[in-house]
């Protein structure tokens, strides 16, 4: 494919993209308000930035601004202060980026706004893939695309959280930290990293690790101007909660962390109760990301593969490494797996991540592109159900979504563990998956191997057919 052709390509997988989950901005969260949980409080919040160029919503509340896009009554976040200011708990770069957007268009040029950042995901994880990790071009733009038009990134397109935003810019830093030099991209990187604590403080861990590699990559005084960059910039975050928040998280603007800011992981954390989600997040038969995407059944066997060429791999190692600090946030510090929202909203953040290691996988054979193509388009379909049932009134995204007709979820679910409701059944299933999971990474490793012998071989042959050309030359 020619430079003119990509270059065509990408700008046409960010338009289908964009266009395709805008259909979603009608779709109900629930049956009594469009936007549901939190996605009011970053509305109001953006609201108040556009018309009163502050973060206190107080104005908004008494106005019931809600009513556009939550027609009940609206669940209470924000704690008043004593000068009658309420701030949603919520980091403020969200609202920021959809100021105009609601300012224009209300809350759905929000929705719209979001589903554009979608198509420029899509387009930039396909750039990253064939530019930085030399996956086919044509490869990248189809492994892309199943994965962009499922759930859930095709769900969060059009729902207001931070999550996209977030994916994102963490692909944006992996263009920049994947580069052969880093150069000026390094501030690229930086932005990013430094953006991320801002869009919400559960980001922190993975915008740490994107840093690491940063620095590991850096040297002598880029390295030192790096480090100066980002203690900069961790003292404004520090300084500017404080200021705006009265406390080192947004999360101290709340009502309902009675036990301080700090309780938002939960007051007496269960560490070995939360450790079932290291599966949980990929297999749970109504959030797991598996249910609604099958090709995520394939990480493991990905894993299994770059673990074994981890001496030979490139950027792809510690693109593992990240997504694993990302899956161990989601595990451990997230309060909870199940929620009031659509299934995959811990791990959004890391989906770029494990899509550019699918497509790097997928390249090395045939074999690999027909199964991960296979599987990624159930997840096309799951999400056309979804948004024909959404559009039809059959269901909402954040209520029901499990009540979908689509025969792959209702073939496939009674497989699936179900850890809201724990029985016999849901650990026989949890065992049973850790042991198809444990099989799958075997495979994968086992794959690099043969993977490492092909390549051998046709070294081999390579050099054996140049000394025969030698020798009859001579």
């Amino acid at each position: 494919m020619s430079d003119r052709a990509f270059r065509v390509s990408l700008a046409g997988i960010g338009v289908v993209v964009t266009l395709i989950t805008a259909l979603g901005v009608d779709v109900r969260a629930t049956y009594g308000a469009q936007t549901t949980a939190d996605e009011p409080q970053y509305i109001l919040s953006a609201i108040s930035l556009w018309e009163d160029g502050n973060l206190d919503i107080s104005d908004e509340l008494a106005e019931e601004r809600y009513r556009a896009f939550h027609e009940l009554d609206l669940p209470r976040q924000t704690e008043p202060y004593p000068d009658g200011r309420e701030l949603s708990p919520h980091d403020p770069l969200l609202p920021l980026i959809l100021a105009l957007p609601v300012g224009v268009g209300g809350w759905i040029g929000v929705k719209l706004a979001l589903a554009m950042m979608a198509g420029g995901l899509a387009s930039t994880m396909v750039w990253v893939a064939h530019r930085r990790l030399g996956v086919k071009p044509w490869l990248a733009v189809l492994v892309v695309s199943v994965f962009s038009l499922s759930p859930p990134l095709a769900i969060y397109a059009t729902q207001v959280y931070p999550e996209l935003s977030a994916a994102l810019l963490v692909t944006t830093a992996i263009a920049a930290l994947t580069a052969p030099s880093l150069g000026g991209g390094k501030w690229l990187a930086a932005a990013a990293i430094v953006a991320l604590p801002w869009l919400a403080v559960k980001y922190v861990p993975v915008a740490a690790a994107l840093a690491i590699v940063a620095l590991v990559r850096l040297q002598g005084a880029s390295r030192r101007c790096f480090i100066a960059v980002l203690v900069g910039a961790g003292a404004v975050y520090v300084a500017g909660h404080l200021w705006i928040y009265d406390g080192l998280t947004a999360y101290s603007a709340g009502d309902h962390f009675v036990g301080g800011e700090y309780t938002a992981v939960g007051a007496n954390a269960d560490l070995w109760g939360r450790s079932t989600r290291l599966l949980g997040l990929l297999v749970d038969r109504a959030f797991g990301l598996g249910a609604w995407q099958p090709a995520f059944f394939l990480v493991p066997a990905v894993a299994g593969w770059l673990l074994a060429r981890r001496r030979s791999a490139g950027p792809e190692s510690w693109l593992l490494g990240l997504a694993s600090m990302g899956w161990l946030v989601a595990t451990f510090v997230a309060l909870t797996m199940h929620g009031w929202w659509f299934p995959g909203r811990q791990v959004v953040i890391l989906i770029p991540v494990m899509v550019l290691l699918l497509a790097r996988w997928a390249n090395e054979s045939g074999t690999r592109t027909i199964i991960t193509t296979a599987t990624g388009l159930i997840g096309v379909v799951s999400y056309g159900f979804l948004l024909v049932e959404g559009i039809n009134r059959d269901l909402t995204w954040v209520v029901d979504f499990a009540a979908t007709a689509n025969p792959f979820y209702r073939l496939l679910s009674p497989l699936l563990p179900d850890y809201m409701a724990p029985s016999l059944t849901t650990w026989s299933l949890h065992g049973f998956w850790m042991a198809v999971c444990s099989v799958l990474f075997v495979m994968g490793w086992r794959g690099a191997n043969a993977d490492a012998l092909a390549a051998s071989e046709q070294m081999t042959l390579m050099e054996r057919h140049d000394q025969q050309k030698e020798r009859m030359t001579t």
